[in-house]
């Protein structure tokens, strides 16, 4: 990859629109927290046997640190059950959620960050992803203690990250120790773990009965702390659809879409910066381009497949470039179609959250000729099918 894609980034952090105040402490890597630190014990020792503990010499370190915090959040979540167990099993979730789908790097982060600015909508922060074992009974003491443990940018682009921001709630199923393909974040020289998992169809029906009782529980908990609709958002449900509407059948879905000649050497970039990140080996970065391109594909095909399924009035589709140069008029649109509410009650939160990052610039991606036609000749049909071939030297 180094051979033929250079990268020009430009980028500076965006503040939060979430009333933070964390953001601005910036935290050397080495002092931050990792993912797997949220875990179980249980699943933490799932996580390691699946892969042959195959943690690298100077990343043993981790190894402790991560073990004796599952320790922790083992105790943690008996306490968290003891407290709140009845009312979880009792609890239905209020509102059917709105699940926010599109490829990584397609701009899912900012369409969150957005549908959330709205205070009749709810959603799971960075600090409830990571720890999703008991975060209603530690979330409001524990942010302020691990305030220095977080990251203030995200790796792979500097947007801000705070304990109090909308996070992926793919990172809290990791933690509540169910197969994810995320895995490979921590083990990224080892094969793609728990392809299976994308779109859940070919998960033996016991491991997906847990795998939806393990989301229906985190999705309770979250009404518990707060019973408004959640706003949830990550890339692994663009898979899902059959499987989501299964258990929310009037479920809501925006899907935003990205030039593709963007997105493949910033969802590359991503991979390589969460590997560093949050891995426990060296990464490699092995056979990172093809996992990229073969992705791709089986996601739009699982969409295509699947779009059928939800009734034209529960999906509204953007695209990205529309919605970063006319955020109000997207969102809006947004909101006439799925019959949100009032969008004039989140004008002004809006309006700020604009002001406040009007200088937040992307990265900047040149393609070489050779990895430009790889990609037409890889995704042509679905650059056509959202129509950016007329983008292609973007």
């Amino acid at each position: 990859m180094q051979d033929f894609l250079r990268e020009r980034t430009i980028m500076s952090s965006a503040p939060s629109p979430h009333g933070s105040e964390r953001e601005n402490v910036q935290t050397h890597s080495a002092w931050a927290l990792k993912l797997w630190h949220g875990g179980d014990f249980f699943g933490w020792w799932r996580l390691l046997i699946h892969n042959r503990f195959a943690v690298e010499p100077c990343c043993l370190h981790w190894l402790v640190s991560i073990s004796i915090s599952t320790l922790a959040t083992t105790a943690l979540r008996h306490l968290q059950d003891l407290i709140w167990g009845r009312q979880l099993r009792e609890m239905e979730v209020a509102y059917a959620p709105l699940f926010i789908i599109g490829h990584w790097r397609a701009g899912t982060t900012l369409l969150h960050e957005l549908l959330t600015l709205d205070q009749r909508h709810t959603y799971p922060t960075t600090y409830e992803c990571f720890f999703p074992h008991h975060f209603l009974l530690t979330e409001r003491y524990f942010t302020r203690l691990f305030r220095f443990f977080l990251p203030s940018q995200r790796p792979m682009d500097n947007m801000a990250m705070a304990w109090d921001r909308p996070q992926e709630d793919e990172f809290a199923l990791c933690n509540l120790g169910q197969p994810s393909p995320y895995w490979t974040i921590a083990f990224p020289n080892c094969r793609p773990q728990y392809p299976t998992y994308f779109d859940l169809e070919n998960v033996p029906p016991e491991a997906l009965h847990r795998w939806e009782q393990c989301f229906l529980r985190f999705l309770k908990q979250l009404t518990v702390r707060n019973p408004k609709r959640i706003v949830l958002k990550s890339p692994t449900h663009t898979y899902r659809l059959k499987a989501l509407l299964d258990l929310f059948p009037n479920a809501l879905f925006v899907h935003i879409v990205r030039n593709p000649y963007v997105v493949f050497p910033s969802t590359v970039r991503m991979w390589q910066s969460l590997y560093l990140d949050q891995g426990l080996q060296n990464p490699k970065f092995e056979g990172l381009e093809d996992y990229v391109f073969d992705n791709f594909l089986h996601m739009y095909d699982k969409l295509e497949e699947t779009r059928s399924l939800v009734d034209a009035s529960r999906f509204y589709e953007l695209r990205y470039e529309d919605l970063v140069k006319d955020p109000i008029k997207q969102v809006g649109a947004i909101y006439e179609h799925l019959e949100l509410g009032d969008f004039a009650q989140v004008l002004p939160k809006l309006k700020q959250y604009m002001a406040n990052t009007a200088d937040y610039k992307t990265n900047r991606y040149e393609l070489s000729p050779k990895l430009h036609d790889t990609i037409t000749q890889r995704w042509g049909h679905v650059i056509r099918r959202y129509g950016y071939a007329c983008d292609s030297d973007t």
